[in-house]
């Protein structure tokens, strides 16, 4: 397991991907936190954040085989924890009693929660049809407010190449979603 520890991501991932439980545990210890404290700034909640990104790691584990650039394994990983807490945001709905909820004003109206939820469904169809370059990117700038520094740091990739992501993933949300405005 020491010897592991200095191993790159890629090489690691691929092993992983072979079966080997060590490489993917070394993976784990190395992303883990930076994995949760993602799933946090998302989900505003440690104890969501820690189970949001247990379920991405299970999810990960099993899909391994897929990951088509092994270098990259650490926006992969983010990718799949981003999706994981889009599904806990949605699922989350105000828990009201029946007895104290005011029949007038309880939120908003079947319509405009049909509405939203379709609205919902399809920008996350729009992004899960992005280049995972670009979901990822789009990600971290518009749901967890990272610079485009910051964002150059965590992707391996120059500030430039960020905003050349960004704008196209943009460009590709404004117009799927044209028919939402």
């Amino acid at each position: 397991m020491e010897r592991l520890l200095s191993v790159e991501d890629g090489i690691l991932a691929q092993r992983a991907a072979d079966g080997d439980e060590r490489a993917f545990a070394v993976l784990v210890r190395r992303h883990g936190p930076y994995l949760v404290a993602f799933a946090t700034r998302l989900l505003g909640s440690r104890a969501d954040a820690d189970d949001c990104v247990q379920e991405a790691l299970i999810v990960a584990w099993r899909r391994l085989p897929e990951l088509t650039d092994p270098d990259r394994v650490r926006a992969w990983f983010s990718t799949i924890v981003a999706r994981k807490a889009t599904d806990r945001m949605r699922a989350r709905r105000p828990a009201v009693s029946i007895e104290d909820a005011d029949p007038v004003a309880v939120g908003p109206s079947p319509d405009e929660a049909a509405l939203t939820t379709s609205q919902l469904d399809m920008l996350r169809k729009v992004l899960d049809e992005l280049p995972p370059e670009q979901r990822t990117a789009w990600l971290l700038r518009e749901v967890s407010g990272y610079s485009y520094d910051e964002i150059a740091r965590e992707l391996g990739i120059s500030a430039t190449a960020v905003r050349g992501r960004l704008s196209r993933a943009r460009a590709t949300v404004w117009e799927r979603m044209q028919e939402w405005r």
